[in-house]
């Protein structure tokens, strides 16, 4: 029956994920926690704290073919492990499963019983063990800290293993005893118990006593407080949660959009299938998140691209189940045609402005040779030129919903009808433009443009939109200085123009490096020694000037009337 029931351990919470009695809905998000808040929660346990009621969903009978369910995470590498595992929960007994209280759940059931692996500071971020270090959790128990030593009392780290070696006891350079949290649940109630491990480690009797308060908090307090919802009609509890969760900001909205879509699949295991299409297009080397994947949903087939919770009805639900294999690889064949650009996460500065171009991947049902087919060589070119000028206007940043919606009009008269017009034979760039009002910029704006520094994520879009013709596809290009950087001094100039797109072309990576610190004029009259001197200098945009760094700002005046001449034609 329906209500409060009676509060229990820790430690029978813990061996009910164990065996998996208690489970998470597919509906529920991801586990989010950082490091430091689980080390805090085992802090304001050990103070007496309490910790919130949870809501669990007794799932019986038919309940549990409803929806997919998921054992708890065990272990947690950053941006690596971060998904929980399937679980068939079709021919197992009754169990929970938990609406409210899985983050502090799973935080307790790695402290105890896994691990936590995050970013090493100052290595790289590709994944090894060296750089996301496998961490378990170590209680200090030399002492309680003070307020100014420390913001815990009873000071809680993950530690690598590599330092501790795995040990229930570690002692650091400071001559402080770490105890490995887990280790309590080999202690209780066993032949060689906690008393025993006092003993041959010749603890203290103020470190015994920090033990014997782990034991009670873990074994002893009942500190899991839960509601039970009895009800078998999985749309009442995705209801519940639903209301619990948009409330706060505990879970974001898009969250709990991204959590009606997965439970609303019937046959598909939908949290899989999106979180690896997330994780494919992010090691392409973007960083799309799961509102990318709500928002380009809504693109294909809703009349309204906004978030809201009235928009995923069952029968919009149903049509992104159905046609999910071609909305992948439509995706994909997207951020592949991305990549042949040259955007990375850094220089696509705007993931909303490629949906118009998903959108015409999607409904034209080209997503299987797009990015590489030589028939569609000039239709890519077309695209790459529009959706430069789209991120250098700053069309779909900020609030770009009413862009986003604008935008289809180049498609269709109506969502309603057809997703696209038999009219729509190509991108329609110059439609497109036309109703987004991207009209041509003036003398001021183009030179503001030309300030942009390099180091600054528009650059490659405005120097890409100069230079098209690198090898951007294989990330053959460099963002050079022209006169280069190791010749700048105070009497030049100033530096944020030595270092804007005036100073700076887009040059073949063999050449930059063969180029190296070379000065202007001796870089220009070496390439051009049995060379056409002008179809060169042309081809770099290079003014025909003295190229000597002691008429530098004559330079920079003769480029930037160029450079603003060539912009003003792309944007007619």
């Amino acid at each position: 029956m329906s209500g409060f029931q009676s509060p229990i351990t820790i430690g029978e919470a813990m061996e009910h994920i164990r065996r998996h009695e208690y489970l998470i809905p597919a509906f529920q998000r991801e586990y989010v926690w950082g490091a430091d808040q689980v080390e805090r929660l085992f802090d304001s346990l050990m103070k007496g704290y309490p910790i919130s009621s949870m809501l669990f969903w007794k799932v019986r009978d038919d309940g549990k073919l409803k929806y997919r369910f998921y054992e708890f995470l065990n272990y947690f590498i950053q941006n690596k492990h971060t998904h929980n595992n399937l679980y068939d929960a079709s021919s197992v007994n009754d169990f929970y499963a938990v609406l409210d209280g899985q983050q502090r759940l799973t935080s307790l059931y790695i402290g105890l019983f896994g691990s936590y692996a995050y970013h090493q500071y100052r290595h790289s971020y590709d994944y090894s063990e060296n750089n996301y270090p496998t961490r378990h959790l170590y209680l200090n128990i030399s002492r309680e800290f003070q307020e100014e030593e420390s913001d815990m009392t009873f000071k809680f780290l993950f530690r690598d293993k590599k330092e501790t070696n795995e040990k229930p006891l570690f002692v650091d350079g400071s001559g402080d005893k770490w105890f490995k949290v887990g280790h309590i649940i080999s202690l209780h109630n066993q032949d060689y118990d906690l008393d025993d491990f006092s003993t041959d480690n010749a603890l203290e009797r103020t470190e015994k006593k920090i033990l014997k308060k782990l034991d009670k908090v873990i074994f002893t307090d009942l500190r899991i407080n839960f509601y039970e919802e009895d009800t078998q009609d999985p749309d009442v509890a995705v209801n519940i949660f639903v209301r619990i969760n948009s409330g706060g900001t505990a879970l974001s909205f898009s969250a709990i959009l991204l959590s009606l879509l997965i439970a609303g699949w019937k046959e598909k295991d939908a949290k899989t299938e999106i979180s690896n299409l997330v994780d494919v297009i992010n090691s392409k080397g973007f960083s799309i998140t799961y509102d990318f994947i709500l928002k380009s949903l809504l693109y294909l087939y809703h009349n309204d691209v906004r978030f809201k919770i009235q928009s995923f009805t069952n029968d919009f639900i149903a049509k992104i189940e159905d046609n999910w294999e071609k909305i992948r690889n439509s995706i994909i064949a997207l951020f592949d045609l991305m990549h042949g650009y040259g955007f990375n996460y850094r220089t696509l500065t705007s993931y909303n402005a490629t949906l118009p171009v998903f959108y015409y991947i999607y409904h034209r049902d080209l997503y299987n040779n797009f990015a590489n087919g030589m028939a569609y060589k000039t239709e890519r070119a077309n695209i790459k030129v529009w959706l430069l000028k789209s991120l250098i206007l700053r069309t779909f940043t900020g609030s770009s919903d009413g862009a986003l919606n604008t935008s289809r009009k180049a498609f269709t008269d109506s969502m309603a009808g057809q997703y696209i017009l038999p009219s729509v034979q190509n991108f329609p760039s110059q439609e497109l433009s036309k109703l987004l009002k991207q009209t041509a910029l003036s003398e001021e704006n183009f030179e503001q443009l030309l300030y942009t520094q390099k180091d600054d994520k528009f650059a490659f879009s405005i120097l890409a939109l100069l230079y098209p013709n690198m090898d951007y596809k294989n990330n053959n290009f460099h963002l050079d200085h022209l006169h280069p950087a190791a010749s700048y001094s105070e009497d030049i100039s100033e530096w944020y123009v030595y270092n804007s797109i005036l100073n700076l072309e887009m040059l073949d990576a063999n050449v930059n490096e063969s180029k190296n610190d070379k000065p202007l004029k001796q870089w220009i009259d070496e390439e051009t020694k049995d060379k056409d001197r002008q179809v060169f200098l042309n081809t770099h945009l290079i003014p025909d000037v003295d190229l000597s760094l002691d008429n530098f700002n004559n330079f920079i005046e003769a480029r930037k009337i160029m450079l603003v001449g060539r912009l003003k034609e792309m944007f007619k």
